[in-house]
């Protein structure tokens, strides 16, 4: 299989080669680059105040983390300092460094649940109160997860549920027109094709909400016309389709395709390589896991009748969510393997095998995202820290090239 798919990869950059000068339109070898972002690195949040304290922010778990394992790398220091995101000069230092780095994008984690925001102050305060904001696109993925305390998890601890995910049509309603008055209206939120990007965490739990397909998909269709009323195209539904569950409320879907289909998403994608693979060593080799990635992506983009958008994961390592009084053991999120290897060379190639795949096909999408530009705890990030300083970012820059 690992031999199959290496010629595969060959054949299609030789297709992208051959293809260069035959292009369908003219912005055939322009990517979008998209970064996910998630946004816990900032204080005063109400919910964080009331379950942590004040002054608390993930940047805690960071601080305090461990090596767990033999050659294990712990803790992650960031390069800029424990900054708070809430803050408008903190956020333009991370906008410019993004935008002057090939990132075109930042895809908010967004939290909003029945009882209202949850970590909101990031984009609200931060994002776009920054004066260079409108030099990168930004738009929302909702994380329409349930929340549980694991924030640090205790090995072997009931995993008492804080926001439920699940919201109420009536609720919904609301999140609605709160989106695009808020968000899709500015002149900054991407758009695909007119459509404002709206993309959805766990499709379960938003048909749950609902009582069934078909009650979903009139919802999805009223939002719509509400965007179009608004004076945009509609809604460009996104689905962050998942196989393999990571957190500890997830269960896949059984059949992602026909949910695809029956709820009429534009478009699908991938949050994590995790999602899509499991890890079997402590330190499971980044090309490995890059290569297992890619053999769902290639029957996904069959599969699933709708335009794919493939994911660039920079590493897995969720130890920092771990209760440093617990011995770490490979029985669950966050106690699970990581993954090794996954240098700036390395994450640099994946970045090219992505495009090359892309352009390869005439008529395929041109976006791709990463993940992630802030998951510190979970071992995936593009900010700088004091061992690789700016090396992940860099390789994004040599592979898409901007001349801006």
């Amino acid at each position: 299989m690992k031999k199959n798919l290496s010629l595969i990869l060959i054949l299609l950059a030789v297709l992208a080669a051959c293809n260069s000068g035959k292009k369908t339109n003219p912005n055939a070898d322009e990517i979008t680059v998209a970064a996910y972002y998630f946004p816990n690195y900032h204080t005063g949040d109400p919910r964080n105040v009331k379950q942590k304290g004040e002054g608390w922010s993930e940047w805690e778990l960071v601080k305090t983390a461990i090596p767990r394992f033999p050659g294990h790398h712990q803790p992650n220091v960031p390069l800029w300092g424990y900054t708070d995101e809430k803050d408008p000069k903190v956020m333009e230092q991370k906008i410019d460094a993004a935008a002057s780095n090939g990132i075109d994008c930042f895809i908010f984690d967004w939290y909003m649940y029945e009882d209202g925001p949850f970590l909101n102050r990031c984009i609200d305060e931060g994002f776009l109160k920054a004066e260079n904001c409108d030099s990168i696109k930004f738009a929302l993925m909702w994380a329409n997860h349930d929340w549980v305390d694991i924030h640090p998890y205790t090995r072997g601890a009931e995993q008492k549920l804080l926001y439920p995910g699940k919201v109420s049509p009536e609720r919904f309603e609301e999140i609605g027109d709160f989106v695009i008055k808020e968000y899709f209206s500015k002149p900054n939120y991407w758009k695909i094709d007119g459509k404002p990007y709206f993309s959805v965490y766990d499709v379960q739990k938003f048909v749950e909400g609902f009582g069934s397909l078909e009650a979903t998909k009139t919802a999805m269709e009223v939002l719509n016309k509400k965007a179009e009323k608004a004076g945009l195209k509609g809604v460009h539904w996104n689905l962050v389709a998942w196989g393999n569950p990571i957190l500890p409320v997830e269960n896949a879907p059984a059949d992602t395709p026909a949910l695809i289909k029956a709820l009429g998403f534009n478009s699908a994608t991938s949050y994590v390589w995790i999602h899509h693979t499991e890890l079997p060593e402590t330190q499971t080799d980044y090309n490995w896991v890059r290569d297992r990635y890619f053999e769902h992506w290639e029957k996904a983009k069959t599969d699933y009748g709708v335009s794919y958008f493939p994911n660039v994961t920079m590493g897995w390592d969720a130890t920092p969510r771990c209760d440093l009084k617990s011995e770490w053991a490979n029985v669950g999120y966050p106690f699970m393997n990581t993954i090794g290897n996954n240098t700036p060379e390395n994450f640099q190639k994946a970045l090219q095998m992505t495009k090359d795949i892309l352009l390869a096909d005439p008529n395929g999408p041109r976006i791709l995202n990463i993940n992630c530009w802030n998951e510190w705890t979970e071992g995936s990030y593009l900010e700088p820290d004091t061992i690789h300083g700016m090396k992940y970012l860099e390789a994004v820059r040599e592979v898409f090239p901007r001349n801006k």
